[in-house]
């Protein structure tokens, strides 16, 4: 994930676009693509864009599903309303069904982000069955690597990894933020880019065009996290094709923004809380967890330690500032693993902080170039943020965490200094245009976390009200992103693309979380 944003990413990075010499075989389903092929964006709108087959992205890793994927980049104008304006090209891979009879409808995947690597999940989507029964099409979105242009930060990357050692709330930490997104925005303007034009109404006709430039007739769309928003987008604005949508961590685009993440964080810590106190042993061993966490959230924040830690990764120990607002985004970012996060409390409420100071060491061991940043800001700051104020997301955090202080509530959780940073990065307010809930009886599937902090899994109940034909799904104990994570998840959506009014969803009767960790006393 973006930093700062609702992905969980892993990690990769380095340059190249990407293989499709030959497309034979097709994408089940699909005409031949051919070159130039004209796209759309609205009804009797004709915006020029085209498919060009080309060779697969070179990883740093090598990604095993590549060697026999079909790849290129779709061409499309920058900003749509200069439609003879500057020209970006999005990179394309579509992973061939392992089957050897696929079905006719690939599954197109919209990743999470904004800004968060795309092909570094392909491994992920591979093994969790994705293109078990039919071809799986990969696209990178506007902005990110492998793109021209990669609106990528260097400057925010390697703030990043400095910021493990500063306070997380600090003057100087917010002067160090907006110094290096003021220096990333001037580089990437002066280079021409449209900031403007980075946003999800573009990201989704790029699908949509990515769709005709593929000779696709129908398709099937899964999205997580900013993808489930951006799936949702382009549901709304683009339905045609459509066959099924699943939504694996929705961050609906009516209501993402500031308060939104204050309230998803009291929702997934809540059900870790219960979830404890349910368990014997570790209602037994860890009997105050939340009031050692409110306890400590408020010590930290008004005396931090400052430790020296050595990374999980390996390398020299590195300072390590733990403070209240540090501890309150690792619970968040999922820095902890789950099963570990009532020890680890416990542990810190008696003065042992090295579990969540080695998980803030981590940070350190940044990569630089991952993350778009350019694309998340962009979203972020003309989607997420214009329509309310500061005081709003301190409220948002009063009522969520009233026992926490207000220095750390007024920043909602990864998205620190958010109001200044999109001052700096000044693009238009799209919130009347995108925060529109969006009403289709295509079938949809939810698919959420219990644990969730960043997307609380409520809010694919109050997305279902205007989608009719949807099926709603909790795993438990599972965090961000549950397809990947959850063997339950990944047979309810092998069902629903295969029976899209009638997933098969029995696994999760009686499905429980993974025993939390037992520490001696």
């Amino acid at each position: 994930m973006a930093r700062h944003s609702f992905r969980i990413g892993a990690a990769a990075a380095g340059l190249g676009l990407g293989c499709l010499t030959a497309l034979a075989p097709n994408a089940a389903g699909a005409a031949p693509p051919r070159a130039g092929a004209p796209g759309t964006t609205g009804p009797g709108k004709v915006i020029a864009s085209r498919f060009v087959p080309g060779p697969c992205p070179r990883t740093p890793e090598p990604i095993e599903a590549l060697a026999t994927a079909r790849c290129g980049f779709l061409e499309v104008p920058e900003n749509r309303a200069r439609p003879d304006g500057r020209k970006i090209k999005l990179a394309v891979a579509v992973v061939p069904a392992a089957s050897a009879k696929p079905a006719a409808d690939p599954v197109v995947f919209m990743s999470g982000g904004p800004g968060g690597e795309t092909f570094d999940d392909i491994p992920f989507l591979v093994d969790s069955g994705l293109n078990r029964d039919r071809d799986l099409i990969v696209m990178a979105q506007r902005g990110n690597l492998y793109d021209q242009p990669n609106l990528a930060c260097p400057e925010l990357d390697r703030l990043a990894a400095r910021s493990v050692g500063l306070p997380s709330y600090a003057p100087q930490t917010e002067r160090l933020t907006l110094d290096a997104v003021k220096q990333c925005r001037d580089r990437l303007t002066a280079d021409g880019t449209d900031l403007s034009a980075f946003n999800s109404t573009e990201n989704a006709a790029d699908f949509a065009d990515l769709r005709t430039g593929l000779g696709i007739k129908q398709w099937n769309v899964y999205g997580h996290s900013y993808g489930s928003n951006l799936a949702l987008t382009y549901l709304r604005l683009h339905p045609q094709g459509v066959r099924a949508v699943a939504l694996d961590s929705i961050a609906p685009p009516q209501s993402v923004s500031l308060p939104f993440a204050w309230a998803s964080a009291r929702e997934g810590l809540d059900n870790l809380y219960k979830a404890c106190a349910a368990e014997p042993r570790c209602k037994s061993r860890y009997p105050d967890l939340e009031r050692t966490l409110n306890e400590q959230v408020n010590k930290l924040e008004a005396h931090p330690l400052t430790l020296t830690v050595r990374p999980p990764q390996g390398g020299d120990p590195v300072k390590v500032v733990l403070d209240g607002g540090a501890v309150v985004n690792l619970l968040v970012a999922k820095a902890i693993p789950l099963v570990d996060v009532p020890a680890a409390i416990e542990e810190l409420g008696r003065g042992r902080p090295e579990r969540f100071a080695r998980a803030r060491a981590a940070g350190s061991v940044e990569v630089i170039g991952q993350t778009a940043h350019g694309l998340t800001n962009s979203v972020v700051c003309s989607e997420w943020v214009p329509d309310h104020s500061a005081s709003d997301v301190l409220n948002a955090g009063r009522r969520a965490f009233p026992d926490w202080p207000d220095q750390v509530l007024a920043q909602a959780p990864q998205l620190a200094f958010q109001e200044q940073v999109c001052r700096v990065w000044n693009v238009p307010d799209r919130t009347a245009t995108q925060r529109v809930a969006p009403v289709s009886s295509v079938p949809t599937l939810f698919l959420n976390g219990t644990f969730d902090m960043k997307t609380g899994p409520s809010w694919a109940q109050k997305t279902a009200r205007t989608l009719p034909h949807s099926t709603t799904v909790q795993i438990p104990g599972i965090g961000h992103w549950t397809v990947p994570q959850s063997p339950c998840a990944q047979k309810v959506l092998a069902s629903f693309l295969a029976r899209p009014a009638a997933p098969d969803t029995g696994c999760v009767a009686g499905l429980k979380w993974e025993p939390f960790t037992i520490t001696p006393k």
